[in-house]
This record gives C-alpha cells, structure tokens and sequence, in this order.
C-alpha cells in the first residue's frame, strides 16, 4: 500500500491530452490479423491505429508493467489484451478501486431507506455523550471529510511509513479488526472542514454496511450477511461473476484497499455507472445516487461520493485527472500501482488498465491511456 494517496493524485497528472482529437499516430510497422485479433472487428477505429496506441503499455519498457487493458465502447468490448501469464479469468487486486464499489454499496442501503446521507453516521463507538465524532455525517464520511485523524501515507503528519493509519490498520496492529482501529481515531478537525483521503474512511464505511444489515458480532456471520448482500444487489445482477471481496478476521469487508476481480468485472462496473446505475434496462442503483457520485465534495472539486472527478482542485493541489483537457463529465475509480476504471460518458467509452506501475513511471503511462482514449470522438 505505499504510495497509495500519491499514486492517486499523480497517476493522471499527464492524461488525456487533447482528448477527442483525431490526430494519426505514427507509423509503425504492419502487423499480421492474428497480432490484432485482440481488437474487435467492430472496433470504431481502426484495428491498426488502436494497436499503435495500446502496444506501448505491453511493449515499452518505460511503461512498466500492463497486465491488462480493456476499451469497452457503447457497452461493447472492442479491445481486450492481457500481458503473459494472464488473461480473461485473471483476478486483479483493485488496490482503491474499492472505494468506489463501497460508495455503490452504501446507495443500495440509502435507496432502502435504512441509512440516511445526511444523518450523524451509526458507528457504536462514536456515540457516547460529548463524544463529537458523533457529529459525522455518512455524506462526510464518503466526501472524505469526516475530520478524523487519518494518516494515508508515511509523508504526512511528519509519520515514518509504517506509523501511517493505512500500513497499520491494514497490515499491523490494527489488521484483526480494521473497522475498530479506524474508528478509534481522534478528530484532527470539524466534521466538514476539510479534505483528507483516507483508506480508513472506506473501512468505516465497510463497517456500517455491514452493522446495517446484521447485529451479530460473530465474524463468519458478518461475513456471511454482507457477501449475499453484495452479490444480490451488486455482483449477481451485474454478472459479476469473477469478483471477491476480501475481509478481515473480524468479518468486515475490505472495501477501501481489496477486491479481486477480472477486467472483464472491473469494465462491468464502470459501464454501469456509466449507465447511470442501470443494467440492460433494469435501474439496479438509483440514478440520483450514481449523481451524487458524480458531484463535486464541498473541499474538493475533484472527489465526488468515493469517486475520483475530472475537475479543477483547489488550493494548489495536485491535479488528479486533466481537467484542462478532457470532458468534465470524466470520472475514475483508481487505485495504487496504476490500476484504473476510467469512463466518459461523453464518448460511451470505458477504459480498464491493471498491472504494477512504481510512481516514478506512472508520467508515461497514463499519458498513453490519454492518446487510447483521445481516438474516441465527443459524442461517441
């Protein structure tokens, strides 16, 4: 998990440049039909000119390692390649991809009217008397702007690496009970007041997903509650059938940091947000709460309900997508080492990348899912 909240912020500084733009690429050399099997006949760009963008993230040595890449235009598979060693039944670790998933999950629980947005967050250890994290509302907790003390990354708050919230609570002392360890935290400010990205959040999330559906303080029980959850409202009707949710030995699901999924999966899920919650016809998620996602936080531009946003951050902070250059209506889940769910509603399109990219080559990367995404037109 090192890096997480820098790999997030950096991983699209360079993306998308000129998007919608029909420029040629350079000429490269002509490849047989088998070497372009892996792109759709029905691919609205030239099997070709597609290749010549994709290659280099399976090619080029400076773009590290591509273990998969899938283009999925007006819901459409066009484009699929996987790196030796994986392919289409491969399930890749989401890294904070599953922030997004949670965010999804927490809609199903407000639609059926047993969370309320704006309602004081029901964890059990914030409401003592005079406790003020009793204040926090689930919207805060989702805009990441809970005020708790969260530390993401060893560079912040003047923390060593292993002293940071996330490798603890995931990986050390707080790893038996993650919910416990994150919720234990102190304020650091308001409710409200300020902007922190935080894996904790999400594990607090996880948690009131989970407390919402069961009493029990058995783990299997709690476990077993929140995985049929997940899969009649998420998974199943989705045809999600290559995805897993990981939890930790107290029976809360990971769901800031870990699911393994296939790109296939992963692809499915960008399409329905994209569809605005909907799946062949059927509104599995309310079209407000996908909206909601999709809204700009009240401290950060960029950061919607759990989703990363193509827009503006304030205060000088790193830009997390390209808002100088693509559609506004972008939005992305992402998550350490590069992995990616981009999508444009714009341009029908969603985009998946996996594989294990070190920040210090993330620049290269992205900037050649910018040039695979600038062949796809406005107005797809």
């Amino acid at each position: 998990m090192h890096k997480i909240k820098i790999a997030a912020v950096s991983l699209f500084t360079l993306l998308l440049a000129n998007c919608g733009a029909t420029q040629e690429p350079e000429a490269a050399p002509q490849k047989s039909a088998d070497e372009l099997a892996y792109i759709s006949d029905d691919s609205p760009i030239r099997k070709a000119r597609l290749d010549i963008a994709i290659a280099p993230l399976f090619e080029d040595p400076k773009m590290a390692e591509t273990r998969a890449l899938l283009i999925m235009h007006r819901g459409e598979i066009i484009a699929e390649r996987y790196g030796d060693g994986y392919d289409e039944d491969t399930r890749f670790i989401s890294w904070s991809m599953a922030k997004s998933f949670t965010s999804a999950l927490i809609g199903f629980l407000v639609s059926d009217g047993r969370l309320v947005l704006d309602d004081p967050a029901p964890v059990p250890a914030w409401q003592r008397p005079g406790d003020p994290r009793g204040d926090i509302t689930l919207k805060q907790l989702l805009h990441m702007s809970s005020g708790l003390d969260h530390t993401e990354v060893g560079e912040e708050g003047g923390k060593t690496l292993y002293e940071a919230d996330t490798q603890q609570m995931l990986f050390l002392e707080g790893a038996p009970d993650m919910a416990g360890y994150a919720e234990a935290r102190p304020m650091e400010a308001e409710p409200g007041e300020k902007f922190e990205y935080s894996t904790a959040t999400s594990i607090i999330l996880a948690d009131i997903i989970t407390r919402t559906l069961t009493k029990s303080e058995d783990p299997q029980v709690r476990r077993d509650v929140a995985m049929r959850f997940i899969r009649g409202r998420l998974l199943d009707p989705l045809g999600m059938d290559g995805t897993f949710f990981e939890f930790d030995a107290n029976g809360t699901f990971l769901g800031g940091s870990i699911i393994q999924a296939s790109a296939r999966d992963y692809a499915i899920f960008g399409e329905f947000l994209r569809n605005n919650g909907a799946k062949k016809g059927a509104q599995h998620l309310p079209v407000s709460w996908v909206k909601f996602m999709k809204t700009s936080s009240a401290n950060d531009a960029a950061y919607g309900g759990h989703i990363w946003l193509n827009k503006k951050r304030p205060d000088g902070r790193n830009q997390v997508l390209f808002p100088d250059n693509g559609p506004d209506t972008i939005f992305a889940a992402l998550g350490h080492l590069g992995q990616q769910i981009v999508v444009s509603p714009q341009q029908k399109l969603t985009v998946v990348r996996l594989g294990k990219t070190q920040d210090d080559v993330l620049a290269p990367m992205s900037a050649q899912i910018g040039k695979i995404m600038a062949l796809f037109p406005i107005g797809g």
